[in-house]
């Protein structure tokens, strides 16, 4: 079942599109045309707003609705025939378009709610298109300084007899890693940490520049870096700061027809906690001429603790959103445009 915040965020803003005169209204009519979404859930909702319990949450998504309803990028100021609400629903495959909801079966729409992740991958899959599922991409990028780390760690746990070589680590052995490594690393075992993550992003980025030879390849991992797909899509929530987001995802097709695509570099960086590398793209606007930049930095690091699972490599945008050309922001609601009545 979804957490309470997730179906605050997605069922809300899906209701905010159907031109009810209030929240607690639009609560308690519950359109059929709304899809998905079970009496259990309405009462849940109910209940939270009625205790005042995820406040913001509830008033940014409505906002977003009622924006997206009155948008000339989205319904035009008309009711929407159907909202689904994807919910719980697990995708059959791999689904590139993060969609929560679909309406009248065209627009897919994605919540975000304070977050400035694009996107959350192997490192493996992301540097160097390899996708194998049990891949340790830092015993692959910084052996040796891996296992110096390791070395320096085990003496740390107690109560478990940990292998000598950080490849043979069992998953109750990861646990317990997990669980009695302190936060932040002291001494020797510090410095250790701080060379291996080095390592881990310098080699990241030599792979990273390797498997993107040339311009072509490097517009194509930028277009996926930003999460272009072939089909446009919108993406409604809150930004990092707190104010709402709403804008309209431009495909390859649209992104090409406003700018054109002039460079992409990455590099690693050092002493920022983990395997950092940053990236940067640049766009020329056709028209103005203007040149844009979209930069961003890919976080690499263990899932859930020290040594505990495969390293994932999470994707942050690092310019506001309204700022990247391949994102068009969708304009304030408009009060002239009357949605049907409630």
């Amino acid at each position: 079942m979804p957490a309470l915040r997730t179906e605050i965020t997605e069922i809300i803003t899906g209701l905010g599109m159907f031109g009810f005169s209030d929240l607690v209204h639009a609560l308690s009519i519950r359109p059929t045309a709304f899809q998905n979404v079970d009496e259990e859930v309405y009462d849940r909702l109910l209940g939270a707003y009625r205790v005042g319990s995820h406040s913001t949450e509830f008033h940014t998504a409505w906002v977003n609705g009622v924006r997206f309803a009155r948008s000339v990028e989205g319904l035009r100021g008309r009711p929407p025939w159907v909202v689904e609400w994807k919910g719980a629903h697990r995708p059959p495959g791999y689904e590139q378009i993060p969609a929560d909801l679909r309406v009248d079966h065209v627009f897919l729409i994605s919540c975000k709610y304070g977050s400035n992740i694009l996107m959350n991958s192997s490192p493996g899959n992301l540097f160097d298109g390899s996708a194998a599922p049990d891949q340790d991409w830092f015993e692959e990028t910084a052996g040796a300084a891996y296992q110096d780390l390791y070395e320096l760690c085990r003496p740390l746990v107690s109560g478990v007899a940990l292998p000598a070589k950080v490849a043979d680590l069992t998953r109750p052995d990861r646990v317990a890693l997990k669980r009695q490594l302190p936060r932040r690393l002291q001494g020797d075992a510090r410095g250790a940490y701080r060379a291996f993550t080095a390592e881990v992003a310098r080699v990241s980025s030599a792979r990273w520049q390797a498997a993107v030879p040339s311009k072509r390849a490097q517009e194509e991992m930028v277009w996926r870096l930003l999460r272009l797909q072939s089909a446009p899509y919108f993406v409604l929530g809150r930004s990092v700061a707190g104010e709402p987001l709403a804008y309209r995802v431009k495909t390859p097709w649209d992104l090409r027809a406003s700018h054109r695509f002039v460079s992409f570099r990455q590099w690693a960086v050092a002493d920022r906690g983990q395997p950092i590398v940053a990236f940067g793209a640049e766009f020329r606007d056709h028209d103005s001429g203007t040149l844009q930049t979209v930069a961003g930095h890919v976080e690499v690091r263990w899932s859930h603790g020290k040594f505990a699972q495969a390293p994932e490599a999470k994707v942050y945008l690092d310019t506001p959103h309204h700022e990247v050309p391949a994102y068009v922001p969708l304009e304030a609601a408009r009060d002239d445009l009357t949605l049907f009545p409630g």
